[in-house]
């Protein structure tokens, strides 16, 4: 991942957010878990800070959604499993990135609703792919 793939993904957010009228973290890590970028929004809340980069680093470290870690922790009653790797986050807003079904990267996004962080997210991840492919033509 390089720094104008972090620019492109805060960009997005940062959008995004606006768009649904609220201040978030962002966070950008790379495949290896760790910190490329980080954006606190004006008025986004402190103690979203922690959370958003959690959520980052959890989607690189299992590959998969934050959501998905959290719905496999409750059906396998993998009780403490959130506080493995220094603090797990198992809620939706932390997404893998890929780049042919190989893990790129992650965001983690924190400030809104578990769902508004996710829907920012993905919007970003989108944002990514459909610039990567304008690139490529």
């Amino acid at each position: 991942m390089h720094q104008n793939h972090c620019q492109t993904l805060t960009t997005a957010a940062i959008q995004h957010a606006t768009q649904l009228g609220i201040s978030v973290n962002i966070s950008v890590y790379d495949p290896g878990a760790n910190l490329l970028s980080f954006q606190k929004m004006e008025g986004a809340p402190l103690g979203s800070i922690d959370i958003a980069m959690n959520k980052a680093r959890s989607a690189v470290l299992f590959g998969a959604p934050t959501e998905a870690l959290g719905e496999l922790a409750r059906n396998q009653q993998l009780t403490g499993f959130e506080q493995t790797n220094n603090g797990l986050i198992l809620f939706a807003g932390g997404e893998p990135i890929r780049h042919n079904n190989t893990v790129i990267g992650g965001i983690g996004i924190s400030g809104g609703s578990a769902e508004q962080d996710k829907e920012i997210a993905l919007f970003a991840i989108e944002q990514l792919s459909i610039k990567a492919v304008q690139e490529a033509s």
